[in-house]
């Protein structure tokens, strides 16, 4: 391992033997914890784009911008092959017969190799894991749950609308069909402290899941949590302190799983707080000299 974490591009060039790019897709999918299954006001930190591009309201078709994704990532990374990100809101919460055709759809792109189908672990069906399954013969397949955290008075907290043996539950059934699973985790959620989100660490770890993504808790504007922010209901993380704890996260996770993400990536316009959340290369320059001077590693603890 030429870093001291098993990291996305690495993992790709393991498969593939090439620069592999994830292109971003918004396929107008909807959210229970937004259309009133659930609640009709979603997570407390999540806007109306729910992590989108607003690409599909602008008429664009999965295709198109997936065609678009390709001529930017191959210009600005030499990326020769791509997996197609179904990224905004909950992307298996939709009939069947719409999800494939979207699947089939993103897959008929030339040099798409993959998918990576973002979604909630309340919104998986055992008829999609098996399309999934099917899809995973000839083309990578990952599916990445929205876990957050494994704390349940957190997840109330934030509105999530599920609860940790519903995340557990949906990574059993995932399990033996040959679909990569990643789980999404924010750190800094309010009420949390350190203890608890190693704790976070320590359950996605004993699940034995494929791969993680580590997300900054950043305040997005015109959200609750921008609200919560503003009448002193909690704190952001320092980025020193942030840094610190993702390097506490990796030595907890074993070290064949694969860090997808280290940090956020908010929308310079959105952003409400905390500012240095836009300093994404410096944040990861920082995880890695912290790594360094502790001379750690990802899974230095995960026995």
């Amino acid at each position: 391992m030429k870093n001291r974490f098993y990291d996305l591009n690495t993992y790709f060039r393991d498969i593939f033997g090439c620069r592999v790019q994830k292109i971003t897709v918004d396929a107008g999918l909807n959210c229970p914890n937004r259309d009133g299954t659930i609640s009709e006001h979603g997570c407390i930190y999540c806007n109306s784009k729910g992590s989108g591009t607003d690409a599909h309201a602008r008429g664009l078709s999965v295709s198109e911008q997936l065609v678009s994704g390709k001529a930017a990532l191959s210009k600005r990374y030499n990326a020769k092959k791509f997996i197609a990100y179904f990224q905004s809101f909950s992307n298996t919460y939709a009939p069947y017969e719409r999800l494939k055709d979207l699947y089939d759809e993103a897959l008929s792109v030339e040099d798409i190799v993959g998918l990576s189908i973002g979604t909630r672990p309340d919104c998986i069906s055992e008829p999609v894991l098996t399309l999934l399954e099917n899809y995973s013969r000839d083309y990578l397949v990952w599916i990445e749950y929205g876990l957050q955290s494994a704390n349940d008075s957190t997840l109330e907290m934030i509105n999530r609308g599920h609860d940790f043996e519903c995340f557990r539950k949906a990574v059993e059934l995932t399990k033996g069909r040959n679909i990569k699973i990643c789980a999404h985790v924010i750190l800094g959620l309010p009420g949390e402290e350190k203890n608890q989100m190693l704790e976070t660490a320590r359950a996605v770890r004993d699940l034995q899941i494929d791969g993680i993504k580590i997300h900054l808790l950043y305040v997005i504007k015109g959200t609750k949590m921008e609200e919560l922010y503003l009448n002193g209901g909690f704190r952001c993380l320092e980025q020193e302190e942030y840094c610190g704890i993702v390097c506490d996260f990796l030595e907890l996770l074993p070290e064949e799983m694969v860090i997808q993400r280290l940090t956020g990536d908010p929308h310079r316009d959105e952003l409400a707080a905390p500012m240095w959340a836009l300093e994404k290369a410096k944040t990861l320059t920082m995880i890695r000299e912290i790594l360094e001077k502790r001379d750690s590693r990802q899974g230095k603890f995960a026995s």
